[in-house]
């Protein structure tokens, strides 16, 4: 017999009757299990999450704090990505990084100390964190 969509069947036991109450005393009557009285015995009565209004919702939201600028731009630039970059004794500058690709436009830009560095390198004009210039000034670089 070939298989087709209107012979197919679900597995014998995966599919469960529901309970039909309020059918007479043996079936779940008389009350239906809802008890006697309260608004959850009364029709309409088992209100949730679709009853909530616009007003609780916001109200349940996160709220965000402080301000945030929409113009300011902040870039980061690891002291291993110089390395791979750069030759020794180069100039670093925000304009020399946007040639390169190594950040996407203007704006602030803060040099990490991520990795390690072996070429000396001037930069002037970025922020410099506390252990990229420590890496920076060892390998005999410099920070303006």
């Amino acid at each position: 017999m070939a298989i087709s969509l209107h012979t197919i069947k679900p597995a014998k036991g995966s599919r469960k009757t529901s309970k039909r109450v309020g059918r007479g005393l043996s079936k779940g009557g008389s009350y239906s299990g809802r008890g006697v009285k309260g608004q959850r015995s009364r029709s309409g009565g088992r209100g949730g999450l679709q009853k909530m209004g616009i007003r609780h919702i916001m109200l349940s939201m996160k709220k965000s704090r402080g301000f945030k600028s929409l113009n300011e731009k902040s870039m980061v630039v690891n002291i291993s990505d110089l390395a791979r970059t750069f030759p020794d004794g180069a100039k670093i500058n925000p304009a020399v990084l946007i040639k390169n690709g190594l950040v996407p436009c203007e704006g602030k830009i803060k040099v990490l100390g991520d990795g390690a560095i072996g070429i000396k390198v001037i930069i002037e004009g970025c922020a410099v964190s506390a252990t990229a210039k420590e890496k920076i000034e060892k390998a005999g670089g410099s920070v303006l």
